[in-house]
């Protein structure tokens, strides 16, 4: 899991677009060496139980997470993965709700992008 760590800038969602993830602070997921992790876009924030597995010859990071959307408590489930072109992509499942891809880059690649 390595490779995976740190706060990574999503910058894509299939069902959202980029005003939507940013609604309350840049949307971003962050993955901890130590298995946990967290994540927030929109109004939902998220704090993830995170296991590395090998998925069709790519280090994967499979979680269960726990957390709140305008103050509801939520749940699901999600994976993430590093590209070939050194983004993360992944899915994020709400438990009986919504369920979306993302695509996400490291921080400080984000930023240099948005000129920041």
């Amino acid at each position: 899991m390595r490779r995976l760590t740190g706060r990574w800038r999503i910058v894509e969602m299939v069902l959202w677009d980029r005003d939507a993830i940013d609604l309350v602070e840049p949307g971003f997921i962050e993955l901890a060496a130590d298995g946990t992790g967290q994540f927030g876009f929109i109004a939902v924030r998220g704090w993830m139980d995170c296991r590395t597995v090998e998925r069709d010859g790519r280090t994967t990071v499979e979680f269960s997470w726990d957390g709140d959307d305008e103050g509801d408590q939520v749940s699901g489930r999600g994976w993430a993965a590093l590209a070939q072109d050194a983004t993360l992509e992944g899915h994020l499942f709400i438990h009986r709700g919504d369920d979306s891809g993302f695509r996400a880059e490291p921080y400080d690649r984000a930023d240099r992008r948005e000129g920041r």
